[in-house]
């Protein structure tokens, strides 16, 4: 090699979302694409948080974080490695795509059964089948993605169940100190810990705030019908300049 010439690099392929999947199979290929879910969902989290400062979707971004770090540690604790090895560097125990999905589940299912109270449609069978389609939804969302890293050979079994079942633990139990024991019981530590979070300078500054303490649906209703009455207004009065016009 001549004393000019550049040295060779070395590189790496970026296989963030690079997935090997049966391309003979529609149903390899709609779990390929189901299987990226977690990288999809950190921008709708950023993007929720950032656009509505809802303190929920920082808590809930923040502990989807945490249970990452969880993974990787238990990962290498463990050592347990994928069942192909061809398809992917790291180990495989337990899943984090799973766990990953298990957390995400618990944490919007207590949240709904819990806390959020959507406006009813003055059908009580309506409301039942909006609730059963809701969490069928989320748990065959969250199911599907898990199954796909069996199916497309990522992981075995016991790596799916192991890390889902973490993932639900740990998205129960972290729902349990930010959300729940703040909310029943706001002169507790965790009670008052929200309650700074809430109303330090930086917060107010950032328009931090917590819509389902003051509405069940954290608003959505009462802003609707704000725009709506707004709106009828502009309609009346550009209906009366338009009559005088003419």
């Amino acid at each position: 090699m001549s004393p000019n010439e550049p040295a060779a690099e070395s590189r790496a392929a970026l296989d963030l979302t690079y997935v090997l999947y049966n391309d003979s199979s529609i149903l390899s290929h709609a779990l390929a694409l189901l299987t990226l879910t977690p990288i999809l969902l950190n921008p709708a989290y950023a993007a929720l948080s950032v656009w509505t400062r809802e303190l929920l979707f920082f808590e809930m971004w923040a502990g989807q974080m945490l249970c990452e770090c969880a993974n990787y540690v238990l990962k290498h604790i463990i050592q347990e490695e994928r069942p192909n090895k061809e398809l992917g560097d790291g180990y495989g125990f337990p899943s984090s795509h799973s766990q990953w999905m298990g957390y995400f589940a618990s944490f919007l299912i207590l949240h709904f059964s819990l806390q959020h109270r959507f406006v009813s449609t003055g059908f009580r069978i309506l409301d039942y089948a909006r609730d059963i389609l809701l969490y069928t939804f989320i748990i065959t969302w969250a199911g599907s993605v898990a199954f796909s890293r069996y199916y497309l050979s990522y992981h075995s079994i016991p790596q799916v169940l192991w890390g889902f079942t973490i993932g639900v633990v740990f998205g129960s139990t972290y729902y349990t100190f930010v959300e729940y024991i703040p909310r029943r019981s706001p002169g507790s530590f965790l009670g008052k810990l929200r309650t700074a979070l809430l109303t330090n300078p930086v917060s107010t500054w950032f328009r931090l705030r917590d819509g389902w303490a003051v509405w069940g649906d954290s608003g959505t209703e009462a802003q609707w019908l704000r725009w709506r009455e707004e709106w009828d207004k502009q309609r009346l009065a550009a209906k009366k300049s338009h009559a005088k016009a003419q």
